[in-house]
């Protein structure tokens, strides 16, 4: 009932005007890497990704915004196929924007969001380490707001977070039929707009996100829930950032099951040594709770104490912007790699990046 009402609420305000000429774009660019790990079997070091962006914009006479996107993506053992798409209506009531689509997922944007010349810790592969952002490239409606002295509000719902993309005029009848509705939620609030003290705190900036997601709909079951905090320090050529993090993955199966849950500390320095090369500190650690139910990380646990197992990455970037070209250079380290005892798990990466 409440997504009908939402939709004849934007059939009203967007079927009584008409739009202008529009525009449409295209961005891309192309990544090739070349990746070691000493700890492991390479194979061919090299890697590409390719990604296309087509974007469209047009104004309605009552001045709406609407902004259309699609993208493509494809790897080095692939051809380009069908990755995320958006319709976005902005300058809503003058103060909003509404978003239909799988792309903007609220809590994907801000998984690790710690200053870095190049690459999260664990960007390159380097350890085992767990994403936020579960509901990242499903279905959903979203919405955009500046709020006075919070900040910028960015809320999407999710009818039903089982995979399924379809085409227009079309559901996913049955689709997965264990799961069910999924939101997100994320408040980015500069410090600088607070009242009375912003101007001592300019430069510093908290952000939060929550997210849940149905993903077994038997009774008594537990929802899958994420948590995020970061706050990021910014003065001259220096960044500073620290983030932690919460996932709580359910029951899994049945309403007996033990849900496990993992917890992280992110940190990141970051230094612009002038406008074209920057370098960075980063450092990812992460907690595994009921571990030993995991089978293969069982010594762990036990090392541990039972139910905790850490697994720690630490890493060095270097960036270099050279006008749409970037390299980029990743020295990563993993301890107690996949939360198990004394395992590593390192890798050194060079990136080359042409944007367009």
């Amino acid at each position: 009932m409440k997504i009908t009402k939402i939709l004849v609420a934007l059939s009203f305000l967007f079927a009584v005007t008409s739009a202008n000429a529009g525009t449409m774009t295209v961005t891309g660019g192309m990544q090739a890497t070349y990746n070691s790990q000493p700890d492991n079997t390479t194979g061919n070091p090299l890697g590409m990704d390719t990604e296309l962006t087509f974007s469209g914009a047009t104004e309605l006479d009552n001045g709406i915004t609407v902004t259309v996107m699609q993208d493509y993506a494809g790897d080095g053992s692939s051809a380009m196929t069908f990755g995320n798409s958006q319709i976005a209506f902005g300058n809503v009531m003058g103060i909003a924007t509404i978003y239909v689509g799988s792309d903007s997922d609220p809590m994907d944007a801000i998984d690790d969001i710690t200053p870095s010349a190049f690459e999260e810790a664990n960007g390159s592969g380097s350890g085992s380490h767990e994403d936020i952002g579960t509901n990242a490239g499903e279905l959903g409606i979203g919405l955009k707001v500046s709020l006075p002295i919070l900040g910028d509000a960015n809320a999407k719902y999710y009818p039903k977070t089982d995979g399924v993309k379809n085409g227009d005029k079309a559901s996913s009848g049955g689709g997965v039929s264990g799961v069910g509705s999924g939101s997100s939620i994320t408040l980015k609030t500069p410090f600088a707009g607070l009242p009375g003290i912003g101007g001592a705190l300019d430069g510093l900036v908290l952000t939060t996100g929550y997210a849940e997601s149905e993903n077994n709909t038997v009774a008594n079951t537990d929802e899958e829930v994420e948590l995020t905090a970061a706050l990021n320090y910014s003065y001259g050529p220096l960044s500073l950032g620290y983030q932690k993090k919460y996932e709580n993955h359910g029951n899994a199966t049945t309403a007996e099951a033990d849900a496990t849950f993992v917890k992280a500390d992110v940190y990141g320095i970051a230094y612009a040594v002038n406008d074209s090369l920057s370098i960075s500190w980063n450092k990812y650690e992460s907690y595994y709770h009921n571990v030993a139910s995991t089978g293969s990380a069982t010594a762990a646990a036990t090392a541990k104490g039972g139910s905790l197992a850490v697994q720690d990455t630490t890493a060095i970037n270097v960036g270099y912007t050279v006008g749409g070209m970037t390299f980029g250079f990743q020295d990563a380290q993993t301890d107690n790699a996949g939360y198990i005892k004394n395992a590593k798990d390192d890798s050194r990466t060079l990136s080359v990046v042409v944007a367009f």
